[in-house]
């Protein structure tokens, strides 16, 4: 199988979130299954930066996409990743030469839509340009929705027998703007209407995805099927029940050689199931570095993109009755500026109980992820979170939020029967969260319970191969029919 994934984001390259890991590595999951892959991105400033340790290098070959009629140039940059997989980049210093990828903490570009306008298409013309096929062209969130629809209207001549195929990661990021974008895409206004793109007087990307696609994965077998109620399916539930027999859910993974706790260069200590003992040092020099008490007081970790999704507001209301119960609290993470505030005033606070590190960084999320005794996840909604996949891995118990992919992967644990990996609620309030908190703190204090219960976590396993082969068996399905039909089941 030829494959292109197509991001706005990817590991080791750049990253805002879970995106970033899953493209990053996927492409290279499919090279080692000896399938020839490839992953597109847009040239940030973060990437150009760093593109000497990536050995990305002009093209020498420049591209041509119309926006509005008005033509916008771009130049075609190659590199690898670390494992040797193919990637391409759209240089265009006018909408990506900027310090984020989406926007700033004050909200999103107001000139998204060209950006990733010009992306989508840019990524068509560069294969044009590349002379380049692909069986396969894997798109991931509103992003990169456009090329589904481009590849069944303007480029149905040069690309007629590749498939596309969507990934939906969050189904409330859909790349809606106002019907004066429609121009730039260059589609005409037969498609603004409510079997294509039109949404409530707005364009709707991620929709068009919906509908132009072959087929539609989701990131977990419960979000394929939660998607499809009023509540998670954000106003798109009618169109996703349309094409729920072409929805397919698969669960995400981790990639191991990054989150091993036995040879993580980034923790002060390594460990494993059999021998958790450098486990103690790690939340040691965790609890120094936050300005903790180095003592055995229950020690939460939360890594998290900073938004309304991630249940942040049930943490707030809860903290006072965490801290009476003499937790201690590290929080890493970045987003909206009134969560960045409400956190930063906890800090002050609760000093020597709270820390509050902004932003994304990778060597303290690893630090994180060892050195807590559990991981809090208390989200609204959550299409597969990999944060309790990470946190497993590391011994570090979930107590999160029955949804979405959590429940695929987090099982409540039996005290009696020693068996479970976390500590579940239902509901949406303060209340259940608090009262999971507490079943967790209480057994902490049973350390021959704790131990088990974080052997049991760091027994599951999440890695990617398993979950690449079931996209690899799509392809190969979506290759063999001109239609392909599948359960929703995942």
């Amino acid at each position: 199988m030829k494959i292109l994934v197509v991001s706005s984001e990817a590991m080791p390259f750049v990253k805002t979130g879970g995106l970033a890991d899953v493209a990053g590595t996927l492409v290279d999951e499919y090279k080692k299954l000896r399938h020839g892959a490839a992953l597109f991105l847009p040239l940030y400033r973060k990437i150009k930066q760093s593109a000497m340790d990536f050995g990305i290098k002009p093209l020498g070959k420049e591209i041509t996409v119309p926006l509005a009629g008005i033509p916008e140039k771009g130049m075609l940059w190659k590199g690898k990743t670390p494992q040797g997989t193919t990637v391409y980049f759209i240089e265009n210093d006018k909408f990506y030469d900027r310090d984020e990828l989406y926007g700033t903490p004050a909200g999103d570009f107001p000139d998204n839509a060209s950006r990733f306008v010009f992306f989508d298409r840019g990524v068509l013309e560069a294969l044009r340009a590349l002379n380049l096929n692909f069986d396969v062209i894997h798109c991931n969130d509103w992003q990169t929705c456009l090329i589904p629809v481009y590849i069944k209207t303007l480029y149905k001549e040069y690309f007629p027998k590749t498939k596309t195929i969507l990934t939906i990661h969050n189904m409330g990021y859909q790349g809606q703007f106002s019907p004066d974008n429609m121009p730039l895409t260059g589609l005409g206004w037969k498609l603004f209407n409510m079997e294509a793109l039109e949404f409530y007087g707005k364009i709707n990307l991620l929709k068009g995805g919906i509908v132009f696609a072959d087929a539609l994965t989701t990131v977990s077998g419960n979000y394929a099927k939660e998607i499809l109620t009023k509540e998670y399916g954000f106003g798109l539930e009618g169109v996703l029940k349309k094409r729920s027999k072409d929805i397919y859910g698969i669960l995400n993974g981790i990639d191991y050689k990054e989150w091993n706790p036995e040879k993580d260069s980034l923790i002060p200590a390594s460990y494993t199931a059999k021998n958790l003992k450098g486990k103690a040092r790690c939340k040691t020099e965790l609890q120094k570095a936050c300005g903790f008490i180095e003592d055995d007081s229950f020690l939460i970790g939360i890594v998290s993109r900073l938004s309304a999704q991630k249940g942040l507001d049930l943490v707030a209301k809860a903290i006072d009755d965490i801290i009476n119960l003499g937790a201690q609290v590290a929080v890493l993470g970045k987003g909206d500026e009134s969560f960045q505030h409400m956190f930063s005033d906890l800090q002050k606070k609760y000093r020597g109980r709270v820390s509050f590190s902004m932003g994304f960084n990778d060597s303290l999320a690893h630090k994180i992820y060892a050195g807590s005794d559990a991981f809090l996840m208390p989200s609204r909604y959550e299409p597969c979170g990999l944060g309790q996949l990470i946190a497993l891995r590391y011994g570090t118990i979930p107590i999160a939020r029955k949804t979405g992919g959590i429940i695929n992967t987090v099982t409540q644990y039996n005290i009696d029967k020693g068996t479970g990996t976390g500590f579940l609620f239902g509901g949406y309030s303060a209340d259940k969260l608090l009262e999971a908190v507490k079943q967790a703190a209480a057994l902490f204090k049973d350390k021959k319970q704790w131990q088990k219960i974080c052997k049991n976590a760091m027994s599951e396993d999440f890695s990617w191969q398993e979950s690449a082969k079931r996209y690899i068996s799509l392809y190969k399905k979506l290759k063999e029919k001109d239609k392909v039909i599948y359960s929703h089941a995942g």
